[in-house]
């Protein structure tokens, strides 16, 4: 077996043996262009074919409008990393209903940050020992580290991410670009403050895809 195919399902195992009686909530943080989205899908394919009910959410639905996202001005670190996202919403709409003693309806996105709108409220109901995986950059904020039953860190260099970033959507691969300051020092505001490999349950060095290393 491959290493990565080995460390996914060893995760995956774990994920389903863990609290089989509730919904089990766990993260998948990262800088952008860590791979965090495929990992959790692929991860999460493997939890449902274990028989688990799996919610597959991204921090991505619940994006602030555009005038918030931007209101310290478009190349700032500090709007990208304090600004992006509406926490609040979050919780709300996802987090809170899936958690012990929550409604268990939950909403998995509320926004679409392309068309800058709010998109229509899909109400979905979580079935019993549903895992909820979602993935998405700021995950182990202090405000949202109570909510998480485990937590993967996806460790990778920018030097790697932003060569990924450019590779899926044509921006420089340079992480030293003025194109580029907004983004990766917004997430080193991230790193610094928030300090999320001593806080994930797991870290992963995720800078070979395909060899993936347990760090913790």
């Amino acid at each position: 077996m491959a290493k990565r195919e080995k460390l996914l399902n060893e995760l995956a195992d774990r994920l389903v043996a863990t609290s089989p009686g509730r919904t089990l909530r766990v993260a998948i943080d990262g800088v952008d262009g860590a791979g965090k989205t495929t990992f959790a899908d692929e991860l999460g394919s493997l939890v449902a074919a274990r028989g688990r009910p799996l919610i597959r959410a991204s921090v991505d639905g619940f994006h602030n409008p555009k005038a918030v996202r931007y209101q310290r001005g478009r190349h700032s670190p500090e709007g990208f990393f304090e600004d992006s996202y509406n926490y609040s919403a979050l919780k709300r709409y996802l987090l809170d209903p899936l958690s012990p003693g929550g409604s268990c309806r939950y909403c998995r996105a509320i926004f679409d940050h392309v068309t800058d709108d709010i998109v229509p409220a899909h109400e979905s109901e979580a079935l019993p020992s549903s895992i909820l995986l979602i993935d998405g950059i700021f995950l182990h904020r202090p405000d949202l580290l109570t909510y998480w039953d485990i937590s993967v860190f996806l460790r990778t260099d920018f030097a790697v991410s932003v060569a990924r970033c450019a590779s899926r959507d044509g921006s420089s691969a340079d992480p030293a670009a003025p194109s580029n300051r907004r983004y990766v020092e917004g997430q080193r505001l991230y790193l610094r403050s928030c300090r999320p490999e001593a806080k994930a349950t797991i870290v992963i060095d995720y800078n070979d895809l395909s060899v993936p290393l347990l760090v913790i």
